[in-house]
């Protein structure tokens, strides 16, 4: 019988799965664990969308299936908060479709569209989801190894015009995870420029977006530059931006036929999320988040700026404010520079109980990198810089 499959023998150990081992194992010695690994908010959503959801939960009629690509309300909702929000106006039949979180859209849309013959361009480093939706489907990659955003423009640029067969696609995700990288709408309109003169469509994740530190670095959608919509299309979700990540609804906007080619998959794999996620999902949405979304970014911004301060000053370990985003990126601490990021991640869990996430787990050019989620209080990163002392 066979024992070994060719998709799952091509796919990399997964180094998160790694981590949440050694995790397990130092939590069964009896060590406590602080982890600055996972994304995983830990804020409650909005209070109307909790009172919203608890009441559409006892309505039985809503507890069957759902539709394919997302109901109405909630599609309507997506092209509201696109026009509010960027000034962006989309067509909620035919440009804007509701996918199980913006993680498996992206995986979605590469079966949607990759072949043996062509090939996409992605970051590195990136969300892990970017490289490996495509490699599930099998297509070709090309990665372009910049940690500034400006370096990864200038290199896919002169990468395309060295080469005679195009990308067929490329991944750009800002505010970046794991970089916290953010760009400003000279960026978009440069990149979707070039890539309607070569032909190449541009998948966008903007799934941070509202995560933001300065009015000055508000982040764009892609899709206000004139003309991106022949040539892109973005995800997003409730997830992080309404501490909702458990719900898995998201949302992809934009090119008409990459919209359609993704519904066209997903009507053969799924039915979509249950109703009243997606009916709080639409309520998120709205004005009544907005003072939410404030104290939100406040709480991350208070967070990001507490973790730097105590850490350079209890550590010696000199990390930059990030400007969005729930993590902050960074080098390893010199004293530790002669190990990869994945053997520092181990010694930091094994000897004193602090988990991260290594560099490399985004990809080649992370390597030598941390991210940290900003997810645990002010306590908790004091008790965290005094354990880590101990090794330091």
């Amino acid at each position: 019988m066979q024992n070994q499959f060719y998709l799952t023998e091509k796919l990399p150990p997964y180094i998160f799965a790694a981590i949440y081992e050694l995790k397990q194992q130092a939590i069964a010695r009896g060590l406590e664990i602080i982890d600055f690994g996972m994304g995983n908010p830990d804020s409650a959503p909005p209070q109307h969308v909790m009172e919203r959801l608890a009441e559409l939960s006892c309505d039985p009629k809503l507890f069957g299936y759902s539709t394919t690509g997302g109901i109405d309300i909630l599609k309507k909702s997506i092209c509201d908060y696109y026009q509010r929000r960027f000034g962006v106006e989309l067509d909620y039949n035919s440009e804007a479709l509701v996918t199980i979180g913006a993680k498996e859209g992206i995986a979605s849309l590469a079966t949607a569209i990759s072949d043996e013959k062509n090939y996409i361009c992605i970051p590195s480093p990136s969300y892990p989801i970017h490289t490996f939706g495509f490699v599930i489907a099998k297509t070709n990659l090309h990665h372009i190894e910049a940690i500034e955003s400006r370096d990864f423009l200038a290199q896919f640029k002169k990468y395309v015009e060295s080469v005679k067969q195009k990308p067929q696609a490329v991944i750009v995700s800002y505010p970046c995870n794991p970089t916290t990288e953010i760009v400003g709408l000279d960026f978009y309109e440069e990149l979707v420029s070039f890539c309607k003169k070569h032909q190449i469509y541009i998948i966008s994740d903007i799934a941070y977006a509202e995560l933001y530190f300065n009015e000055k670095d508000k982040p764009h959608s892609i899709l206000e530059v004139k003309g991106a919509k022949d040539v892109a299309i973005e995800f997003s979700s409730v997830s992080k931006s309404y501490s909702m990540a458990g719900c898995r609804v998201g949302f992809a906007c934009g090119n008409q036929n990459l919209v359609g080619a993704l519904y066209k998959i997903k009507s053969y794999l799924d039915y979509g999320s249950f109703n009243p996620l997606q009916m709080v999902a639409a309520e998120a949405l709205t004005e009544k988040s907005d003072e939410y979304l404030k104290n939100l970014r406040q709480l991350y911004q208070k967070r990001g700026e507490f973790l730097v301060d105590i850490f350079a000053r209890e550590l010696g370990w000199s990390i930059e404010k990030p400007k969005a985003s729930m993590f902050v990126w960074t080098k390893l601490p010199k004293q530790f520079s002669h190990l990869s990021s994945f053997d520092f991640c181990k010694k930091m869990i094994e000897e004193c109980g602090i988990a991260m996430s290594p560099g490399s787990s985004f990809g080649k050019s992370g390597e030598g990198f941390i991210r940290l989620s900003l997810i645990r209080t002010e306590d908790e990163v004091r008790r965290a810089a005094s354990k880590l002392k101990t090794v330091f």
